[in-house]
């Protein structure tokens, strides 16, 4: 890195918790790269690091990812809706890890920055000469982040299959749980759930590595297992395998301990009726015209479970969501509709909660998506850009980061170490802006 005086500028508004943070994103497929998006839309600065092809098709393949938009659109001129929303307020290097200028380039940018996340099988960074050992003599307090399918460390036949979201959910044990009962088949996620959710256990993970060596001026390194994250989140399911031998089921859409805990058909869609507390169920027992004295014992009505199951769909049935959701209200009892993306979109709280956002986008232009949760008091998220082309930020990495001089910088990119692939046709300026959350 070219000397300097005082501390690298600042390349991004200052904004939120998490202002004056810099992380080094080089992840690719939402788990890793989620992590980035997460902490920057509170305030840290992401430089996404992407290598070569430069150019469709891309090595992040979320930037590829169908739908494209603008519809109607070239091909040249499309870009994911994922990237559109998963890679918002970043900034974007074109470098190519390969060569020793690309790693001397990304060493200079480890040594000015707070956290790097990556999402590599392990040792791939080893191979390149860019291990953790390395990384940390270039900069001894930075956090490194590996997020993978199966860990670092392990068996090592599974440390090299690959990993995507539904290995996740299959082999946390999250997938035997979901779906009818057998001969019933599983049933995955109906979103990239492993994935996001790792994402966001990878950034609280490096904001957790930050503050110690905050503490200790020392950095460390975070192992980040897809499979172990969803593990975690199951619950009692372990206790009650080595202290009863249980294997737990498919339930459907009741759940295994909790009663009444299901999704039930009303007159015209689809409501979930929650009463798993003695308060709940009290609240909800007169509806369904049960007798206190029995009902309200918790053996009686484990025992005349289908009986309450069947009341229960059967009073559902014979009313509205509409409806339902009044009945709940009146009588503090937990019934909701099932929302899709359209009743999302009408209604009025997530409205008054700002859950919806339009920003600019540099390829798709003006897009509306979700917001930004959870909301802070003093120093709220927020979005200050869209999601970058590849290379968008070359020029203000290196020159204003990390101050090489310009013949540098023309050198690096003539060689093929830094490139950039701008939209063929980019959408005209829009005015400087800002959309923080909950406006």
């Amino acid at each position: 890195m070219a000397a300097g005086a005082g501390p690298p500028p600042p390349l991004i508004p200052g904004f939120g918790p998490l202002a004056g943070l810099r992380v080094v994103d080089s992840g690719r497929f939402v788990a890793g790269p989620w992590a980035g998006t997460y902490l920057g839309e509170f305030g840290a600065e992401v430089i996404h690091v992407e290598g070569p092809p430069f150019a469709p098709p891309y090595s992040d393949p979320t930037r590829s990812l169908p739908p494209l938009i603008p519809e109607g659109a070239e091909r040249p001129r499309q870009v994911s809706e994922s990237w559109v929303q998963y890679s918002r307020n970043k900034l974007s290097l074109g470098l190519d890890l390969r060569s020793p200028a690309g790693r001397a380039v990304f060493l200079d940018l480890l040594r000015v920055s707070d956290v790097w996340i990556e999402s590599s099988r392990p040792g791939s960074y080893d191979r390149l000469g860019l291990g953790d050992a390395a990384v940390h003599s270039a900069n001894p307090r930075l956090t490194i982040v590996h997020v993978s399918g199966f860990g670092q460390t392990g068996e090592p036949e599974r440390l090299r299959a690959p990993s995507y979201d539904l290995t996740g959910q299959a082999f946390s044990g999250f997938l035997s749980l979901q779906g009818d009962p057998e001969p019933g088949a599983p049933m995955r996620a109906g979103t990239a759930l492993n994935d996001t959710v790792t994402g966001l256990a990878a950034a609280g993970a490096a904001l957790m590595g930050h503050l110690a060596s905050l503490r200790t001026g020392r950095g460390q390194v975070v192992d980040v297992a897809q499979y172990e994250v969803f593990f975690t989140l199951l619950e009692n399911l372990a206790i009650d395998y080595f202290l009863r031998g249980v294997v737990r089921g498919r339930y459907g859409n009741a759940h295994a301990r909790l009663h009444p805990y299901d999704l039930l058909r009303a007159r015209d869609g689809w409501v979930v009726v929650a009463a798993p507390t003695p308060e709940a169920w009290r609240r909800l027992r007169p509806l369904l015209g049960f007798p206190e004295a029995a009902a309200d014992d918790e053996v009686w009505r484990r025992e005349h479970r289908a009986e309450v199951d069947a009341r229960l769909a059967a009073w559902c049935g014979e009313h509205s969501v509409s409806e339902l959701e009044s009945i709940g209200r009146e009588h503090d009892t937990a019934i909701s509709r099932v929302y899709d993306m359209a009743a999302i979109a009408r209604d009025p709280h997530y409205r008054a909660r700002g859950m919806f956002l339009e920003w600019e986008d540099p390829v798709a232009g003006r897009v509306k998506g979700a917001g930004v949760a959870p909301r802070f008091s003093e120093t709220p998220g927020g979005v200050w850009r869209g999601a970058p082309w590849l290379g968008q930020d070359n020029e203000r990495i290196l020159g204003e980061l990390l101050r090489y001089p310009p013949e540098r910088i023309r050198s690096l990119r003539a060689e093929g170490t830094i490139g950039e692939h701008p939209p063929a046709a980019a959408p005209p300026p829009a005015p400087p802006y800002f959309v923080r959350e909950g406006l």
